[in-house]
Parts: structure tokens; sequence; C-alpha cells
């Protein structure tokens, strides 16, 4: 395991370089919170989802993932990339004229791995929850994951998922909340403070666990491997995973400001030197 856990914190590394790398190109794009979602969606692709070779978009007898922070599609497209769903030189196409990798994930232009459109926030939980249900009368046994930020729980239709989901035993299926106390314009504690998470899902009769390191390989493999152990008792399992914007690179870290913002050439060169090359560059 601590071989694999090396493996994986290199590969993290490189996809830390891909999100630099492509927000600059087009100085445009989200690096802070994909960075703070690299290792998570690393570990969950490289090691925690069952995943069926090629791609289709009914996803049959495999896991399902719904991304619906779509702004953070840096850090999806990198991952997606280097899991062998589409070539990792096409990342070099990001946000550019006529690119199926666009600011957030679309499915119209058919990019492999991506099963649902998110730019406006609040929807993916409720995609999720249908294609749980989905699973279940298909006898399929399989779990369905849906990754969304803080402050994208600020949207009321959230919650409306939130009641439904409890309210319908939807218990194969596995939401992760990004806690990174970060959003476009402050904290999400002076934008709209969202009081204690945890007591607000379990008030909605989901069951609850906090993955407290969540920018550690080890322990998101361990606090998933916990979450999926809870599926299939009744209840829809919620993961609070608190991260840190701009991990991985110092000066993007403790704050807000690089939540939508490219960096320039001096510092996109600081940040690759903090992140030297591990997998080879698209």
């Amino acid at each position: 395991m601590t071989q694999q856990i090396s493996n994986l914190e290199q590969f993290t590394q490189q996809v830390r370089r891909d999100i630099l790398r492509m927000v600059h190109a087009v100085n445009s794009g989200h690096p802070g919170g994909s960075l703070g979602c690299a290792e998570f969606l690393v570990a969950l692709y490289q090691h925690v989802m069952k995943r069926n070779e090629g791609f289709d978009m009914n996803g049959v007898n495999e896991d399902l993932f719904f991304l619906s922070n779509g702004h953070i599609s840096p850090v999806f497209y990198s991952v997606l990339a280097r899991s062998g769903y589409f070539s990792v030189s096409e990342l070099a196409t990001f946000r550019k004229l006529n690119t199926r990798l666009q600011g957030h994930p679309t499915t119209h232009e058919g990019l492999e791995g991506i099963r649902m459109a998110s730019g406006s926030l609040g929807q993916g939980l409720s995609v999720a929850i249908g294609a749980a249900q989905a699973k279940k009368l298909n006898k399929d046994s399989n779990l369905v994951y849906v990754l969304t930020g803080d402050g994208e729980l600020q949207e009321g239709q959230n919650w409306e998922a939130i009641m439904y989901a409890s309210a319908k035993n939807v218990d194969n299926l596995i939401a992760t909340v990004d806690l990174n106390g970060q959003q476009i314009d402050g904290s999400t504690t002076d934008v709209l403070n969202m009081g204690n998470v945890k007591a607000k899902f379990e008030a909605f009769d989901w069951d609850v666990l906090e993955i407290t390191e969540g920018n550690s390989i080890e322990a998101i493999i361990n606090g998933m491997a916990d979450a999926k152990s809870r599926t299939g008792k009744g209840k829809p399992v919620c993961v609070l995973l608190h991260t840190e914007m701009g991990n991985g690179v110092d000066f993007m870290m403790h704050t807000h400001a690089w939540h939508g913002k490219a960096p320039s050439n001096e510092q996109l060169e600081n940040a690759l030197n903090q992140n030297p090359a591990t997998l080879g560059d698209y």
C-alpha cells in the first residue's frame, strides 16, 4: 500500500502541473478548487471506483461519478485523460475554440468520461440521485458518486435533493462535499454561513463521515473505504472532505483569490517548480 500511495501522489503531482499549464495557456479557468480536489479525484479514479474498460453513457455494471461543481473542470479533465478516457495531448485544447474541453463540462461534444453537463451550480446531486435510483431499478449493485462544493450548498435545489435521497432510501449514493471554506467572493462563512454542515445532513437523515485530511491520498482512501462500507444500509452517505483551495502551490493556498484566476508567466514558473513533472507533460 505504501508504494501504491507513493504512485498516486506522483500521479497527483502531474495532475497539478496539468491544471496550472491548462489555465495559464488560455489565461482563463479555475485553478484553486481544481488543485484542492486533485488528491480526491486521483484516488477516486485510480483506486476507489469500479470502472469498466472503455466508456459508454449508461455506465452499466460500473460505478458512476458526477461532478456538480463543474468549474473545477481542469482537474476533472486531467484525471480523465490520465486515466485513459481520452488522449492526454487533448488537454492542450482546454477552453480553446471548438474544443471538447469546455470551461464547464458538457455532453454534446461526446467527450469520454463526461455524463453530465455542469455549469450552473446545485444540480449535480439531483442527477446523481436519479442515476442511483436507475441502478437500483436495473438491479445494478454498483455505486454512484458525486462531488459538490461547500459554497454550492447555498443553492436551494441541493436541499430538496438531500431531503428526497433520504426519504427514498437512496443508499447506493456517496455524496462528497469539498469543504475548503472558500468561494468566488470570499470565505463561505462571510458570504453565506452554512453553519454546521454535518448536523444539517444528519438532520435530513444521511449517514455522514468526515475526512479531515482531504489532501492526503491515504486519508482519502481510508475514508472512502469507510463510506463504501456504509452503503446499502437504508441511508445515503455524505463525505465531508476538508481540503485546502490551491493545495500544492504555496501562494495559491489560504485565499479565495485563485478561485477563477490564471497565473502569470512568472507565477506559473514558480508553481511548476513546486511540482516537478512525474509522468511527463502533455
